[in-house]
């Protein structure tokens, strides 16, 4: 668990870092060696954006490769500016945008054979989940849980996000499931 100080740190940098993005262009400049040293290690995030409630952009990385503090700029920089789903958010926009920053655990590879098996082990609102099958890949955050509580539907959507057909199965798909400290 992030103190209350990291935490703080963490939502600071994000919101600074998307009106960054939007003002200036580009993630806001951090140096991870002058922040807090909870936010010094590599660790992998993803920026949720809403607006009135709504999703306005979410973008991040699987695996940490960056320190957390410089992590955090760039996922919270990449939302509010290149999410595809979404036009970049607008100067005037910004008193509107929610900022929350999900932390990942370390991915754990699960070593399943059917679908069936994974049924069987998943967390619901517990797990984050990435199916990887070649080129293909898709991921939920634990979040997702609560629009898509039933875990067969929760895997379905998974598979369509990673464009793998309906029930798709092979002996080559990889399946990872993580956890996640949501900071808000």
């Amino acid at each position: 668990m992030l103190s209350p100080e990291a935490r703080a740190r963490i939502l600071e940098i994000a919101r600074e870092s998307v009106k960054h993005a939007v003002l200036i262009g580009g993630p806001l400049p951090v140096n991870a060696a002058e922040e807090h040293p909870e936010l010094r290690p590599p660790r992998a995030t993803f920026t949720t954006l809403e607006e009135d409630g709504a999703l306005r952009g979410c973008t991040g990385v699987v695996v940490a490769f960056r320190p957390l503090a410089e992590d955090v700029a760039a996922t919270a920089a990449s939302a509010a500016t290149q999410d595809t789903r979404f036009p970049p958010v607008r100067p005037e926009e910004l008193p509107r945008i929610d900022v929350s920053v999900s932390v990942l655990s370390p991915m754990e590879r699960l070593p399943v054979g059917s679908e069936e098996e994974l049924l069987a082990i998943l967390r619901p609102g517990v797990d984050g989940l990435m199916l990887t099958e070649g080129m293909r890949r898709g991921v939920f955050l634990p979040q997702v849980w609560e629009s898509l509580p039933r875990p067969r539907d929760f895997l379905e959507h998974l598979r369509r996000k990673a464009s793998l057909p309906p029930g798709y199965w092979s002996d080559t798909l990889q399946v990872h499931r993580f956890t996640v400290e949501k900071v808000r």
